[in-house]
């Protein structure tokens, strides 16, 4: 009862619940929208070799999301919303790019190695085939917790956390394209995704006469 009451003086926390949205539409795309009919490549993707290790940061993004969704809920409403509208504005324009321009990969080889990680990576790619990639949510969604971290009142003027947030962020960021699930081309449209959303929500508060503000040193403190 006290989380029922809790939600009714929060209200603003209801937001969240857009991922159902989102994830219905996410998997109706992979299971019934149309095949693949642009590879996504880059000569990058051939310098790259496939490291399983890397499994480990690509997982580290089921815990980090969340984490700090659920932080910024309890915690700072402005940083929840923000982060809400630049994350799921990303990735429903990512779904809408992978229905007008329905694309995939051909990165994936066979994994020789019978190693944990080796079975991890085989378990991942039985669940998530190599279609609708471009721009990466993995990648839009993991920058937009980042960007949040830098404007948050908690966070924002903690270098080490916000150097800590940026190396997770790019670590994770590697971690798609060194186990073969993105291409560099996914990961940079990924990046600029959020970036450019952070940036238009920056212009439109600083137009309604509100302070907010990030600048490059902050970003990569």
């Amino acid at each position: 009862m006290k989380i029922v009451q809790w939600i009714k003086t929060h209200r603003y926390c209801l937001t969240g619940l857009y991922l159902f949205v989102f994830l219905a539409g996410f998997f109706m795309l992979q299971n019934f929208g149309p095949e693949p009919r642009w590879i996504v490549y880059s000569v990058i993707d051939g310098w790259i070799p496939f490291n399983e290790w890397f499994v480990f940061l690509y997982f580290l993004w089921y815990f980090w999301v969340p984490f700090f969704m659920f932080y910024f809920m309890i915690r700072e409403k402005r940083a929840y919303m923000e982060l809400c509208l630049v994350m799921f504005a990303g990735a429903t324009i990512c779904l809408l790019i992978y229905l007008i321009w329905p694309n995939g990969l051909m990165l994936r080889e066979e994994i020789g190695s019978e190693t944990m990680c080796a079975e991890i990576i085989r378990f991942l790619r039985n669940i998530d085939p190599p279609r609708n990639v471009c721009p990466s949510i993995h990648v839009s969604s993991t920058v937009a917790i980042h960007l949040a971290v830098c404007h948050s009142e908690a966070f924002g003027k903690k270098r080490k956390i916000r150097a800590l947030s940026l190396a997770v962020t790019v670590g994770i960021s590697l971690s798609t394209v060194f186990i073969k699930q993105h291409s560099v081309i996914d990961v940079f449209w990924g990046w600029l995704l959020s970036l450019g959303l952070d940036m238009l929500l920056i212009y439109s508060v600083n137009r309604a006469g509100k302070k907010f503000k990030i600048g490059v040193e902050e970003f990569f403190g």
